[in-house]
């Protein structure tokens, strides 16, 4: 898969190494010479020119990338960025880096952005995934398709204990995507039972996040 990735930052040389390791083709685009340092990732293709302009991105090809990753540190430069990518050249697959959480409303599919990544965002989930039991904490968006990844993590007394998977009556748009347990993770299977401490993960719409605690926290 060929991957442009505009910003070639700490953030965006560090995105691109582990795409390489993944077999993928990368390319990093910087308007900043200072950032073109091609020894730090001597294996991925390098443009220095402006993401935010038409003939940039015609010099990048980006018509023939699956990926545009917009991650400068400048949140209007990953917004035109990603709106070209989306809107210009198609690229099915824009995923923009939210530096500011103020910011973060507008990363949408209105400006081309399939998936924001909030850095501030996704720190909070974690925190709030290891200290929080018995409460639905939402750890990703996927705004392409409007639902969310969530963590609950089943406290002792949860009404679904001892019950297995297809008793568990879910809500609309909510599936139960994998169970954590002792380090392990389970496909869930339908006579799979639940326990005490299992860490449940699921990809639910907004409202069908809201109504997963009922369905196994009893009120």
């Amino acid at each position: 898969m060929r991957i442009a990735i505009a910003g070639a930052g700490n953030v965006g040389r560090a995105i691109a190494r582990e795409l390489l390791l993944n077999g993928h083709q990368v390319l990093l685009i910087d308007r900043d010479p200072k950032a073109l340092k091609l020894e730090s990732v001597p294996n991925a293709e390098w443009l220095m020119a402006d993401a935010c302009e038409i003939a940039s991105l015609d010099n990048a090809k980006l018509n023939n990338c699956q990926v545009l990753v917009a991650a400068t540190g400048d949140d209007k430069v990953n917004l035109v960025a990603s709106l070209l990518g989306k809107t210009e050249y198609g690229v099915p697959r824009v995923v923009a880096r939210v530096n500011h959480p103020k910011n973060e409303w507008l990363f949408d599919s209105s400006w081309g952005v399939d998936v924001a990544v909030s850095t501030p965002r996704i720190i909070s989930a974690l925190v709030e995934e290891a200290v929080s039991v018995g409460d639905v904490v939402r750890l990703f968006s996927f705004k392409k398709g409007q639902a969310n990844l969530v963590e609950l993590t089943l406290p002792d007394g949860s009404q679904c204990l001892g019950k297995t998977v297809e008793e568990i009556p879910l809500p609309e748009n909510a599936s139960l995507a994998a169970i954590v347990r002792d380090g392990r993770v389970i496909s869930p299977k339908p006579h799979d039972v639940f326990s005490a401490g299992d860490e449940l993960l699921f990809v639910a719409s907004s409202k069908a996040e809201d109504q997963l605690k009922q369905c196994f926290i009893a009120q």
